[in-house]
């Protein structure tokens, strides 16, 4: 029988150019449906109804699978099923009407501009790891910039004199301003630290480890959570919580949503317009703790 999910997998690699973390995410859904049409004595792909889709995924909804993991897995059946009819390999969809779990959305976590100044704070610049610390936490609130494009950003992609730095990707390039103290910090660390801390005069990396590497997204994880734990700030601070912090304070101060969106590097506004729902939460959440009759 012909291997449809291997099939399914290589399209999307070559045709569709899916990310790794996609491919990995879809196929790891499908062959999970898959086995569970085995186990159900439904092993054929080619004849699956939409009242099997549906059964699956109420066997997957008691089994305790979350409703974000069950509405993921009908988008992969769903996306699978679209490819199976446009190979012929079937003449309908059958979960093109099957209705996925309304999932609640969870918005991100935000700081306030005191827990902001706050962590900031908490690097020390008396010493190179104070002023590398210091340095990556400034450019990172800063710029709002991913941590993948933190710790890829070269010395090179510095203007230091103008004020901003230069971000690319594999799609596009972009500049970010940045504060004068950000500008500062990274001065310091150019000039004073990072010379001591490369282990070779040909790196180009910004930021480096202790062993004068490039730094790994592990390496800044656990520098993220150092830096909480000691400003004892009770919110779950991630890598992301700064870049999402960036966006809803520049929001909060009347920033243009496009401005934003070209900042943070989002493809399409839908992405950017989940921080006015964040703002549209913290007012609503002011108001039923302040207004006497809420």
């Amino acid at each position: 029988m012909t291997d449809y999910i291997a099939a399914y997998r290589e399209y999307l690699a070559e045709e569709k150019q899916a990310s790794a973390n996609t491919l990995s995410s879809y196929i790891r859904d499908l062959t999970q449906f898959q086995s569970w049409l085995i186990t159900n004595n439904a092993a054929d792909l080619r004849k699956v109804k939409k009242d099997t889709i549906n059964e699956y995924l109420l066997h997957m909804n008691h089994s305790g699978k979350s409703p974000a993991t069950v509405t993921r897995s009908t988008a992969s059946i769903k996306s699978f099923y679209n490819y199976m009819v446009q190979i012929g390999a079937v003449k309908t969809n059958p979960a093109k009407a099957v209705v996925a779990m309304k999932v609640e959305r969870k918005y991100p976590e935000i700081l306030t501009n005191r827990e902001v100044e706050l962590f900031l704070e908490q690097p020390k610049c008396v010493d190179e790891k104070g002023f590398r610390d210091h340095a990556m936490l400034e450019l990172l609130y800063a710029t709002g910039i991913r941590v993948s494009e933190l710790i890829a950003l070269d010395i090179g992609d510095l203007n230091l004199p103008a004020g901003f730095i230069r971000c690319s990707n594999s799609k596009k390039e972009r500049i970010i301003p940045l504060y004068h103290g950000a500008v500062k910090a990274l001065q310091d660390y150019i000039k004073g630290v990072r010379p001591q801390l490369i282990a070779d005069t040909e790196e180009t990396a910004l930021f480096v480890n202790m062993n004068g590497e490039r730094m790994s997204r592990q390496g800044f994880w656990k520098i993220i959570k150092h830096y909480q734990e000691k400003a004892g700030i009770q919110k779950d601070i991630t890598p992301h919580t700064l870049r999402h912090s960036f966006a809803v304070h520049l929001l909060e101060n009347g920033a243009d949503l496009r401005a934003i969106q070209e900042m943070l590097g989002h493809a399409d506004i839908s992405s950017t317009q989940i921080y006015t729902h964040v703002i549209k939460n913290q007012l609503k959440d002011v108001y039923q703790k302040a207004h006497p009759r809420a």
